[in-house]
């Protein structure tokens, strides 16, 4: 079956609610285990449609942010969904008490009852109503960024698209483009200033009502952090402050040599090479069938994977006017299947959809088979994110696919831009902690604090000219910050731990895939800090682990 041809019918979720509770009053007088697993079987069986409906109408609104039938069912959603959270809150509680907990334990795991006795902790229905508001906010941020028209030379691009010729290798090309970037966020800044105002209000609201202190453990909750704490995470950056920061200029500083300017400018950002970075040489439906062939030869698994892919037609990657800005991979539920969006802009970055969004979704097909969903439904992020990353290295055998001549080149840049991300993801978890500790700060408190931080993480960048970025706010940009509250640190995590499958794949790749294909079949079941021993990976918060990287890393790029 092709996605398009996947029948779509809104839900009806105060029935799902009614027939839920039903379910759940069963639940709580089951005879025996046995029983309680059937119950627990037909309740997620329910709530998975409704995922698979709301997962379906998600991706066909992005996919044309002016359709007015997704846009309703979004906003239908966007009421709705809070709902269903307080029916599996509800049952949760059920569960977490049965008097066949160690029956229940042995058939979900140790890892699915704390992450339920985490959400229970950060939800309560008397939250819904200002649960609805936050996604209302999350909502008027995405469509405020989707909205964005850019004139380039007569025609009109959204952000995504502009990307393009903000890492042209003409350096004027690049400051027109950052410029016209710069001056549509400085026009929304109030706007902007004012969602993100609300969203730190509600959100500190939410807390509060809980009974925390404020939005920072409420956060680690939904982000079902599991196995540690913020402690391990302030150690984490205080770390990389001490250790990477230095590497990362070290390799920026080259960078300049190697483009040949005074000083890296923020039109330089993300450019690694006077001559222009290496983009690819195919069309966009020839970099899919590149990505056809690359896994066709990887192994049988990747093989079988991408061909479903294709023959689904479970992509929607190509950039096109009135589309939602970025790209993800989510599940259909219902149909045991990824789905993958993106902007393909002419960039390296079209590729690396088709390596790191393509790893998330590998990880799924292979853990879907699971017979416990738990074990897909309680991943966390900084796990999931390792298979993505991981993947983006796994694939550089194959890269002159995509490059051409230019393999070697994309090989450093990938490499550099790596190194490159761990400041800026780490910089914008210090930021959210800030931010919630102080959830009274004004919008230029804010502004200042960013400011401050980019000094700390970013001393190499010279962003003398640059009005959005003068003025504090290039967070503004970075969508995660609004709609997935202390999500991005998990992608620092996960590139710590990629760049050690990294080091092992150039060592011995057999062993290396191995680890990798372990890694991805555990999915959930055990905490993160027991898969990555299982997977012979190291920790990142553990004091060391951070030294041991940068230097084998640094041998790799002879500094």
């Amino acid at each position: 079956m092709r996605f398009s041809e996947i029948p779509y019918e809104r839900p009806d979720i105060p029935a799902v609610v009614e027939e839920g509770r039903k379910l759940i009053e069963k639940a709580a007088h089951a005879a025996s285990g046995e029983e309680q697993f059937a119950i627990h079987q037909e309740i997620w069986k329910k709530l998975y449609h409704v995922m698979t409906m709301y997962t379906i109408a998600q991706i066909r609104r992005d996919g044309d942010v002016t359709n007015a039938f997704y846009e309703e069912e979004k906003e239908y959603y966007d009421q709705k969904m809070p709902e269903v959270e307080a029916l599996t809150d509800e049952y949760n509680k059920v569960l977490f008490k049965t008097p066949f907990r160690a029956y229940m334990e042995e058939k979900l795991g140790a890892v699915a009852f704390r992450s339920m006795e985490l959400a229970m902790k950060a939800f309560d229905e008397k939250l819904i109503p200002l649960m609805q508001e936050e996604n209302a906010l999350a909502t008027r941020y995405s469509k405020l960024i989707a909205s964005a028209s850019v004139d380039w030379e007569g025609e009109e691009l959204n952000l995504s698209l502009l990307q393009k010729y903000m890492k042209a290798s003409d350096r004027d090309t690049r400051k027109k483009a950052w410029d016209k970037f710069s001056a549509f966020f400085e026009g929304k800044q109030d706007e902007i200033d004012e969602i993100y105002d609300l969203m730190v209000k509600n959100r500190t609201a939410q807390a509060r009502l809980l009974g925390f202190e404020n939005y920072i453990d409420m956060g680690y909750c939904r982000m079902n952090r599991n196995s540690y704490t913020k402690e391990d995470i302030a150690s984490l950056r205080e770390q990389i402050k001490k250790t990477f920061v230095p590497f990362a200029s070290q390799m920026h500083e080259r960078r300049r040599e190697r483009l040949g300017v005074d000083s890296l400018t923020y039109y330089d950002a993300g450019v690694y090479f006077k001559q222009g970075d290496p983009a690819p040489t195919g069309t966009p439906q020839e970099i899919l069938e590149s990505g056809r062939k690359m896994y066709s030869e990887m192994s049988e698994e990747t093989r079988d994977f991408f061909n479903m892919m294709m023959d689904w037609e479970l992509f929607d990657v190509f950039g096109r006017k009135n589309k939602a800005t970025g790209g993800y991979m989510t599940e259909i539920s219902d149909y045991g299947v990824p789905f993958i969006f993106a902007n393909f802009n002419g960039t390296s970055g079209d590729v690396d959809v088709i390596t790191h969004e393509c790893g998330h979704a590998f990880q799924y097909y292979v853990s879907a088979k699971d017979p416990i969903p738990e074990h897909n439904r309680y991943l966390t992020m900084e796990t999931a994110e390792i298979h993505s990353m991981s993947m983006e290295f796994f694939a550089e055998p194959w890269i002159e696919l995509f490059f051409g001549e230019k393999g070697n080149d994309y090989r450093q840049m990938h490499l550099e831009d790596a190194i490159a991300f761990v400041p800026y993801g780490t910089m914008v978890d210090e930021f959210q902690h800030i931010v919630y500790g102080n959830p009274d700060m004004t919008p230029k408190e804010r502004r200042d604090a960013w400011k401050q931080l980019e000094k700390e993480y970013w001393p190499h960048l010279d962003i003398t000219g640059c009005g959005f970025m003068e003025k504090g706010a290039y967070w503004q940009r970075q969508h995660h910050i609004f709609e997935l509250p202390f999500y991005y640190i998990d992608y620092v995590l996960a590139q710590l731990c990629a760049f050690q499958f990294k080091i092992k794949m150039d060592k011995d790749h057999g062993a290396a895939w191995a680890d990798y294909m372990k890694l991805c079949k555990m999915s959930a079941s055990r905490f993160y800090p027991e898969l990555l021993k299982e997977a012979r990976l190291n920790v990142p918060f553990e004091q060391g682990c951070i030294s041991k990287i940068v230097e084998e890393i640094r041998k790799k790029l002879d500094l």
